[in-house]
């Protein structure tokens, strides 16, 4: 690192300063200000927000170590733009009716209490166990490897990076709330874009240009069908990522994430109404067409280099290349001075985002959904400083789980997309249920919940036990839990929970025609149609067909 790189980190450091100083002088009135800033973000805001708390260090360091590792097979999770569509398209008018806080609420006004009290349990441990801890120790590796430095006051610095980083994110996100993780989006997406566009395009020079990174990847096999490391659509047997498993397994994922997840949905809620919402969502999917090119394909460019050269990712233990060096390793060998310290403030950006809308969610579930059921008549004030002491919580959550997810090392990419496909079926199956079909019960729509927490919990105790018990016998159970392909998986439990909601709402009371009203199709009333279609115009249908026919594009080229 040069003086260049900390004169621009420290350039970016002041400005972020003078965000959040100025989001502190705005005082929180109440919760609703505090949880969603007052209810009144613009779209640019809201579409910063939704791409700049995605992007975490799962990215820079998962997504550009799978592309170094498998090519484009992971692109399918990314190319999801238009599933965000669908969160903007089909999901805001029925959040904005319901002015609901949280996703477990909307699933109270939807179902029932219980709904509500199992989704906020899934969520949160789910935010502390996998999205807080895996950002930090993401986050702690990303540094240790950009700075290179080994240990800081004879401390190991990677507990110096991620330690820091936590405190750092947490204090503005505390203090600040909603305000602050939409006015830092605003500084620190450009930020991101621009620094990862920078790794891209010196990387190609590097390489040789995209014709000699095809020409190296496309080499490369990925399996014994014929499919290299360029193919996103694969042999059907591929063990990895089949194509069918691959559509409908990134598809259900991607439905749970983008349109029903407290951490992403928040941003949306947070929007001053429906035009501002949906414009948010547009702009967010926009984005979310670049990160296969600004962190997957790196990782390619990497893993390309390395062939050309022999030597240009770090060695693990058994002498193969290191993998998810290689995004880190792309900062520190090829930018010049100045530029390394743009990088860094772009990862910085991308770690600080996503912690600080994971902090602010998880503090809000906790107030919503616990704190306020136990306790409704909190005042605002108190529920802002138990929001502030649950991030509190939370953080020293993620802090201690960090040993753990430090001694399971590179196989924790592979445990986050398994706990992700098992945690999504169930809940993508109550909600697309409740707001498609009137006949769907609060019973109905509890159980698909239940279903899908059991079969799920079950498929990861079995991972865990049959990989520990390499000489376990055959049997059902274990063709069906464990050798069973992951994403058939995924979509078997989509369908199961389906089915399971779709038999006991038949076998139940079927909901009050006034408790639906505004929350399934084909309830709403003229007024709420009404609203709904002064919130668009052509130019959004203009769009939302431009980034479908891009997302087509993309699907045609790697095919």
């Amino acid at each position: 690192m040069a003086i260049y790189d900390w004169l621009v980190i420290g350039v970016f450091s002041l400005a972020l300063i003078g965000i959040i100083v100025w989001v502190l002088r705005q005082k929180n009135k109440d919760s609703k200000d505090y949880f969603l800033g007052g209810r009144d973000a613009t779209w640019i805001a809201i579409g910063a927000s939704i791409f700049a708390s995605n992007i975490g260090s799962e990215h820079l360091i998962g997504l550009a170590g799978t592309g170094a590792d498998s090519g484009m097979a992971m692109a399918h999770w990314e190319i999801q733009g238009w599933m965000i569509l669908i969160l903007g398209w089909v999901f805001v008018p029925f959040y904005s009716r319901s002015m609901v806080l949280t996703m477990p609420e909307f699933l109270e006004r939807r179902y029932n209490k219980s709904s509500r009290t199992i989704l906020s349990v899934i969520s949160l441990i789910s935010y502390v166990l996998t999205k807080v801890a895996v950002t930090v120790y993401a986050g702690g590796l990303v540094f240790k490897q950009v700075f290179g430095i080994e240990t800081l006051w004879g401390i190991d610095f990677f507990w110096v990076a991620a330690v820091g980083l936590v405190i750092l994110t947490a204090l503005y996100t505390i203090f600040g709330g909603m305000k602050s993780v939409l006015y830092t989006s605003v500084l620190q997406t450009p930020i991101l874009l621009l620094g990862s566009l920078v790794i891209l395009v010196l990387g190609l020079k590097e390489l040789g240009g995209w014709d000699e990174l095809m020409r190296i990847c496309g080499a490369v096999p990925a399996n014994d069908y014929g499919d290299s490391m360029t193919s996103l659509i694969r042999n059907n047997n591929d063990p990895s990522y089949p194509w069918l498993g691959a559509l409908i397994g990134s598809a259900v994922i991607g439905f749970w994430y983008w349109c029903t997840d407290q951490f992403i949905v928040q941003r949306v809620l947070s929007g001053k109404n429906q035009r501002e919402s949906r414009r948010g969502t547009i702009f967010g999917a926009y984005l979310k067409l670049l990160p296969v090119f600004l962190f997957l394909i790196p990782g390619m460019i990497a893993f390309a280099l390395h062939q050309k050269t022999g030597h240009f990712l770090p060695l693990m233990a058994d002498g193969s290349p290191n993998s998810d060096a290689a995004f880190p390793t792309l900062v520190a060998k090829l930018l010049p001075a100045g530029m390394k310290g743009l990088v860094v403030c772009g990862i910085l950006a991308a770690l600080m985002s996503s912690l600080a809308s994971l902090f602010n969610s998880s503090s809000m579930l906790f107030t919503i959904d616990f704190y306020k059921k136990l306790r409704p008549d909190t005042s605002e004030r108190k529920l802002v400083v138990i929001g502030q002491t649950a991030t509190v919580v939370v953080v020293l959550l993620g802090i201690l789980w960090i040993p753990i997810m430090r001694s399971i090392g590179n196989v924790l990419y592979a445990y986050l997309q398994e706990v992700q496909s098992v945690l999504a079926p169930g809940i993508a199956a109550a909600f697309l249920l409740g707001i498609t079909w009137k006949r769907t019960s609060a019973q109905g729509g509890m159980w698909g919940l239940i279903a899908g927490m059991v079969i799920g919990m079950t498929r990861l105790g079995a991972k865990i036990y049959y990989e520990n018990t390499p000489a376990a016998a055959q049997s059902l159970f274990k063709s069906v839990f464990f050798d069973t392909n992951w994403l058939f998986f995924c979509g078997w439990m989509l369908l199961i929970c389906i089915v399971i909601v779709v038999v006991v709402s038949l076998l139940t009371k079927a909901p009050q025609a006034e408790k639906i009203t505004g929350l399934v199709f084909g309830t709403a009333t003229p007024e709420q149609k009404a609203a709904t279609r002064a919130s668009w115009n052509r130019w959004d249908i203009i769009h939302t067909v431009i980034i479908l026919a891009i997302t087509v594009a993309f699907y045609i080229y790697f095919w």
